[in-house]
């Protein structure tokens, strides 16, 4: 017997565009993915009991997270027994990455099952808060930390019963600096006989390297992880017993604490990237590598207002001297102070000779924080400078550092942005950090992904010195610029303009091959770099499609397209074979 129970979930608000579809007689969540979206976070899964609760047994924790092309669907599985004579409230909790999504939630009470109902944020906000008053099992996300959303609900067991708790959540994973990493991080608050992690992993290009570390995988309790890997596939099983719970380095009384992390790549043997096709649907991912860097002209643009006072400017200086230590001898900078006055340290862009960058470092040292903040005006300085400093065959970049809200000058946020988009106009990028929690992080985010960029929270905390130097080493070696992704007989495509490709990091393109003559589906992808006597790459192939019955549709290949519910009771899985590649150059 099932019901239905008031357990409302919020949505993650970067998981933007959700929809549902049946196949093959399946409820799917299909994710569509959009330009902009955060790629700071791990895909991180946590099942925690806050508190140790008395009479309360948890028999069983399960974690089965399966990643097909990129994609992880993360199941959370507990059992709890309540062992007291009397009815007890049992709380659940379950931490999930910001850029996930929760697509179930389910709890079996007395054989029944109760299933949650995904919404929206502002619309679960309300109904929880409703079922709250009511006196019914509600559940609600909400932002736990750096990278984390942390779900709560509780529910009253009779006496002697059992529950078992479900929740899964998706989330794509993200290319960042050549690798992806999954981390799994469980806190069960005491020992569990039957606990088990079970990680399945398959990549149709083959997995090229795999890795598993953090906490679960050290000391004694490494004997309980064993990884296995076979061509496409790879499992990786954490089977602990109750003894190694209590006796690993971070381990205590209460049982386990600390995290696992896969990390692993793909191959890449051509440069043109991975194609899969099912149905009429296909997804590309394209990460070429071996190719030359492009220069850059970055201006830093950095906040001094009275605000950035202490430990934050201190971290700013540190994390600008590694920074500018990294800056390729190809690449042109400039430096820009504000506060309630704009200043900069030379009025043109230089080159980043080891004797320019010595002489930044020794002007960085001397950043005294002072005033209120014009972020306004020293974002249109850094497009002036810019704008006066092009090169041919290199990409301009803006780098904005805040720790707060514009507050003099030009303050509106919304004029703010209509001012920096017009005056980019296309030609740069920008991206902003905010530093701490007082910035106003929802303008800046706004902001950047107007401007072919993205935004990223910069937390005060000791390492923060670090997450700067982390941002900065995603773009630091620019690769392709102005890029543009061409299928022949498609349609319904994500985002297929990129203003830059930088190394270690992957485009995902996905769409609907409209065109059911096709025998052939060619993919063009046209990007500016530098190189003596190229300027502009064509890369065209042609994939034959060869296709055969396939009864199971994968999530990937649907994820990031339909904004629509579709239905489909057969499944074609094509294959596709590489039959041409034709680079072209262009003289400017």
């Amino acid at each position: 017997m099932r019901g239905k129970s008031a357990i409302y979930c919020t949505h993650p608000e970067r998981a933007r565009s959700i929809v549902r579809a049946t196949l093959s007689g399946l409820w799917q969540l299909i994710a569509s993915f959009m330009s902009g979206i955060r790629t700071s976070d791990l895909p991180i899964c946590m099942l925690l009991f806050s508190l140790p609760q008395e009479d309360v047994e948890i028999s069983s924790f399960h974690i089965n997270s399966t990643v097909t092309s990129r994609y992880a669907i993360t199941v959370i599985t507990s059992r709890v027994k309540n062992q007291h004579t009397d009815s007890k409230e049992i709380h659940f909790e379950v931490k999930i990455p910001k850029n996930a999504f929760i697509s179930k939630f389910r709890m079996t009470i007395e054989g029944k099952t109760y299933d949650g109902v995904v919404k929206e944020k502002e619309a679960a906000q309300q109904q929880y808060s409703e079922a709250v008053a009511r006196g019914e099992s509600a559940g609600v996300v909400s932002s736990v930390g750096r990278t984390l959303e942390e779900f709560k609900t509780s529910v009253t067991v009779a006496a002697l019963s059992k529950v078992t708790f479900e929740l899964t959540y998706e989330e794509l994973l993200q290319r960042r600096h050549g690798k992806y990493d999954l981390l799994i991080n469980a806190q069960p608050m005491q020992p569990v006989a039957d606990f088990k992690i079970d990680v399945s992993i398959k990549e149709n290009p083959g997995i090229s390297f795999l890795e598993v570390k953090g906490d679960l995988n050290s000391g004694e309790l490494a004997n309980a992880v064993t990884t296995t890997r076979s061509g496409e596939e790879a499992w990786i099983h954490f089977y602990p017993t109750s003894d190694q719970q209590t006796t690993c380095s971070s381990c205590t009384e209460n049982g386990l604490n600390g995290d696992l992390i896969i990390t692993y790549d793909v191959e890449r043997t051509n440069p043109n990237g991975d194609i899969q096709i099912m149905n009429k649907y296909f997804v590309h991912f394209f990460a070429p590598a071996n190719l030359i860097r492009t220069p850059k002209n970055v201006v830093f643009i950095i906040d001094r207002s009275g605000s950035m006072y202490g430990r934050k400017i201190q971290q700013t200086r540190s994390a600008l001297d590694h920074i500018l230590g990294d800056l390729d001898s190809g690449d042109h900078f400039g430096l820009i102070l504000f506060d309630s006055s704009v200043d900069v340290w030379k009025r043109e862009l230089i080159q980043a000779t080891s004797s320019n960058v010595n002489l930044a470092k020794q002007f960085v040292k001397t950043i005294q924080d002072r005033g209120t903040t014009d972020i306004n005006s020293a974002v249109l300085k850094g497009v002036e400078m810019l704008n006066k400093h092009q090169r041919e065959g290199s990409a301009s970049i803006l780098i904005l550092l805040t720790d707060g809200a514009p507050n003099t000058g030009e303050s509106n946020p919304d004029r703010i942005r209509v001012n920096v988009k017009e005056a980019i106009g296309k030609k740069m990028s920008l991206y902003c950090l905010g530093f701490g929690f007082d910035v106003n992080y929802d303008f800046l985010e706004k902001m950047a992904l107007e401007n072919n960029g993205f935004a990223r929270r910069i937390y005060e905390d000791s390492d923060a010195s670090d997450q700067l130097q982390g941002f900065y080493k995603e773009v630091a070696t620019l690769l392709l610029f102005d890029l543009e992704l061409l299928y022949e007989g498609a349609s319904n495509l994500t985002e297929t303009a990129y203003s830059m490709y930088y190394n270690g990091s992957e485009i995902i393109v996905a769409g609907e091959i409209t065109n059911n003559s096709l025998e052939s589906f060619k993919v063009e992808v046209v990007a500016f770099s530098v190189r003596p006597s190229l300027r502009f790459y064509r890369f065209i192939f042609t994939e034959r499609m060869a296709c055969k019955t396939f009864v199971h549709l994968s999530f990937v290949t649907m994820m990031l397209i339909t904004q629509r519910g579709i239905t489909s009771t057969t499944s074609q899985h094509c294959t596709a074979t590489t039959t041409d590649i034709i680079l072209t150059t262009q003289q400017h």
